[in-house]
């Protein structure tokens, strides 16, 4: 294989996890789409399959050191439910926060409660 296609696909972009980190996180990522709380699953209704405005999302996206609920490429969105998995300590909550803003990415932050404005706005 060339050496400067081996070089470029080991060095991360600036959004994305290393191939190291990835290993470890790839498991808890999976397991996380496979047994979503109930709130992501509803969630996830309307997003999947290109239903918002042919924007795709995903699932449980690693970002950095992070997995994030949902994330929209095109859009440069990250969508963070909140639930019980996100019981973080506010320094967490906010280190996450930052280093995906600093990546140029928009952090929405919903709740379960506010479903029924999240499905006007979607």
């Amino acid at each position: 294989m060339d050496e400067n296609i081996v070089r470029m696909r080991d060095r991360p972009t600036p959004w994305r996890t290393s191939p190291k980190l990835w290993e470890n996180l790839k498991p808890l990522a999976r397991r996380m789409r496979q047994e979503p709380t109930p709130a992501e699953h509803r969630l996830w209704q309307r997003p999947r399959r290109k239903q918002i405005l042919g924007f795709r999302f995903r699932r449980q996206h690693a970002i950095d050191r992070f997995i994030v609920d949902f994330y929209c490429a095109q859009a440069q969105l990250v969508v963070e439910v909140d639930g019980p998995i996100h019981q973080y300590s506010l320094e967490q909550d906010t280190l996450r926060e930052q280093v995906v803003t600093s990546l140029g990415l928009s952090v929405c932050c919903v709740s379960p409660m506010s479903r029924c404005l999240l499905r006007r706005t979607l």
